[in-house]
């Protein structure tokens, strides 16, 4: 079954590049997620079309080297850190002032999300860009402006990996607050919406477990399709 895109085309921004995060040790799930199948499809796969739908040029971030076949992969120089340490080594590798970070077991997110947080961004200036539901911000998506690697990278150096207290780090340090945009009035006022109509609190379902993925494929519809 092929992944529901949300655009039949999407013209790539020139002005900014999209990073999966795939360098996870992927413990709870048994198997590398990025290559865990969800409607007939790694989950690598499914991260990476995201992007593109959001008129993206895709890249990974970390990961093994064999998911180079799905996009082009910016190696950790320092494995083993966390995901933190893949978004310096992204930012390291582009010339692009805004870079967006999706992490790979996140199937579900709407590329419009995505590109409504770019365009934010971009308007306000703002160095760090994230959505919230529920009241609770959340990690990733995560905008970023190529500034603010050299504050990144000094968290890491520091012992410091959690990548959300990082980017809040990184925000004060310019001069800055982190933006926080609540999905859920974007939805009643109609500015999101997702293609197959999941609520917002679906959106953001990380795939961590052979569980997870249940729940991912109840909410994407393959279950009712294979039942």
């Amino acid at each position: 079954m092929e992944r529901k895109t949300e655009t039949a085309t999407a013209a790539v921004r020139p002005d900014a590049v999209g990073f999966v995060l795939a360098g996870g040790r992927s413990s709870r799930m048994g198997a590398d997620k990025a290559l865990v199948l969800l409607d007939g499809q790694p989950l690598v796969a499914h991260a990476l079309g995201i992007l593109r739908d959001a008129g993206l040029a895709a890249s990974l971030a970390g990961g093994q080297p064999a998911l180079a076949t799905f996009a082009p992969l910016v190696e950790d120089s320092r494995p083993g850190l966390g995901p933190l340490s893949g978004v310096c080594a992204a930012l390291a590798s582009t010339a692009s002032r805004w870079a967006i970070f999706i992490s790979v077991d996140m199937p579900l997110l709407p590329a419009s999300l995505l590109h409504f947080l770019l365009d934010h961004a971009q308007i306000t200036k703002t160095p760090v860009t994230v959505a919230s539901v529920n009241g609770f911000a959340q990690s990733f998506p995560v905008v970023l402006d190529r500034a603010v690697l050299p504050m990144l990278l000094s968290e890491l150096q520091s012992g410091r990996r959690g990548c959300f207290s990082a980017f809040q780090a990184a925000a004060e340090r310019l001069g800055e607050a982190m933006t926080v945009i609540p999905v859920e009035p974007l939805v009643q006022c109609r500015q999101l919406s997702h293609p197959r109509g999941l609520p917002a609190t679906r959106w953001f379902l990380n795939v961590n477990t052979a569980e997870d993925l249940r729940r991912a494929e109840v909410h994407s519809g393959s279950a009712d399709r294979v039942s």
